[in-house]
Formats: C-alpha cells, structure tokens, sequence
C-alpha cells in the first residue's frame, strides 16, 4: 500500500483527475500492460512527430509536466508516463531498483506503445530511471535530458523524514519545509506546494536512498545526455553530481545558481537539446 488510506488514495486521485481536466493540449489517455501492473500515459502531440518520453519524480505523476507540455507537443509526440509505485494511475508496484526490474518495466512500456528509439527526459527518481534505462538498454534512447537527477550525486533525505514527521505538528510547518526543499518563493510555491502538500498526507515514498551508478558504467553512455541541477539541491549534492557526471562522455552539465531541487523553466533548454540531438 503506498497511500496511508483508502480516504487518502482518493483525495490524491481526485486532484490528478482535475489537473488531467485541464491539460493545456489535445490529449489521449493510454494504459499499458506490463508485469509490473498498468501503465498509465498521456499522449500529446503530432502523431508524425519524434516520440520524446517525460518520467517524472517521486511522489509526483504526469501532472508535473503541466508548465512544459504546450510547448514540447508542439515538436514531439510527448508520451507522459506514471512511474509504477508513485501517486499516479499506473499500478502501485514498487519495482526493484538494484536489479533489471525498473529497465525491464520501461522496456515493456516502450513496446507497448509501439516505441522503438526515443528521447528521454527524467526528474529526480524519473531521472534515476531514465538513466538505468539508458545503461541496461543501450540503443533504445537517442538523447537524454536529466533534471536534477538521482543516482550520480550524494542522497540527501533527512528533510522528507522530518517532513513527515512534521504532519503531526500542522501542514504549515510540512509545506514550509517542503518550500525551503524546492528552493522557492512562495509565490514561486503556491500551485507546486499545494500538490505536494496534499500528496505527503496521504502517500508514503520510498524509504531508502536511490543506487548510484558507477562510473565505470557512466563511461560507457554513448549519447548525448544534458543534465541540469540547481547548487541548492536539498535531496541530492548537486556539485557531487556534476563532478560524477563528467564521467558521461558526451554530457552537458548545467549547475544553475541559486535553484534548490525544483529546477524550472527549463523548457527550451531542453527542447532545443532534443531537437538538436
């Protein structure tokens, strides 16, 4: 059970369902068979267009994608996908992270989707799976772009441990941690926080911290890959990341001063990164 209740599941299910009402373009809903349980993704775009595939972070879904999709569909065929095991639509299975599970679960979702190479962009826990992908399935990704993502740099974690801990003292002291975490303003937090806040009530994430990729294995990335972190990442050490992310030979790092764990307004950065690649 990722929710702490059914009432819970319902009121995080019910804000996605407004959030998917409003999507700023023409879309279908798609779900997808896999051994990990349904898949759900939301389809955007040109149906001729490069197929690009958005993962999100951890406790998050599709509707993170919400500020960037006008404008990314107007070039690819977007494909947003909910992770397995997040507070989306797509089965509350929590793959393996330490084996092939992950890789093989997106595998299937690619396939059933009648996707062969596409370009991949990944947040966070997004980013850590689009990573693994690239590393255990090479050839299926033309180009990767990464927002501060998992598995390169140091794991931070002890903030969501005390958010968490913070439900017992009000929701005030949940979302000012939260804000402080994301490096925002409050009126850069407001609608993000909002989500997030109601999200942390009632779902509970993964407790440990994500594997970090060798860099014998980081070596062997041979695609371009644009990777872009915030210096005041609360989750992961973005200096650390960048350093360990050197190893990729064909890597564009970007450390934004500043920009805590929620990297935004990076829409035509990473389109032009795509359509460049």
């Amino acid at each position: 059970m990722i929710y702490t209740s059914e009432d819970g599941r319902r009121r995080v299910e019910q804000r996605y369902r407004e959030h998917l009402d409003t999507w700023p373009v023409p879309h279908e809903q798609r779900r997808v068979d896999t051994t990990a349980g349904e898949t759900f993704v939301v389809v955007s775009g040109p149906l001729d267009a490069p197929p690009l595939v958005l993962l999100h972070g951890s406790g998050a879904n599709t509707s993170a994608w919400r500020g960037d999709i006008a404008d990314w569909a107007t070039h690819f065929r977007v494909y947003a996908v909910d992770l397995v095991g997040e507070p989306g639509f797509s089965a509350p299975t929590r793959v393996d992270l330490d084996t092939d599970a992950s890789a093989g679960w997106l595998d299937e979702v690619l396939d059933g989707l009648g996707l062969d190479s596409v370009a991949l962009i990944g947040m966070s826990l997004g980013g850590w799976v689009a990573l693994d992908f690239v590393l255990r399935r090479p050839g299926r990704v033309r180009a990767l772009g990464l927002l501060c993502p998992g598995g390169l740099g140091k794991h931070r974690y002890g903030w969501l441990v005390t958010a968490i801990g913070l439900r017992l003292l009000g929701r005030h002291r949940v979302r000012d941690t939260a804000r402080r975490v994301l490096g925002l303003t409050e009126a850069q937090a407001a609608p993000v926080l909002d989500d997030m806040v109601l999200t942390f009530d009632h779902f509970s994430p993964r407790p440990a911290k994500l594997p970090a990729f060798p860099e014998t294995q980081l070596r062997n990335v041979d695609i371009p890959v644009l990777i872009i972190v915030g210096d005041r990442d609360a989750l992961f050490d973005s200096a650390h990341t960048a350093r360990r992310a050197r190893a990729i030979p064909r890597a564009e790092i970007r450390v934004l001063p500043g920009i805590g764990h929620a990297v935004l307004n990076q829409t035509v950065a990473l389109r032009e990164f795509v359509r460049a690649n």
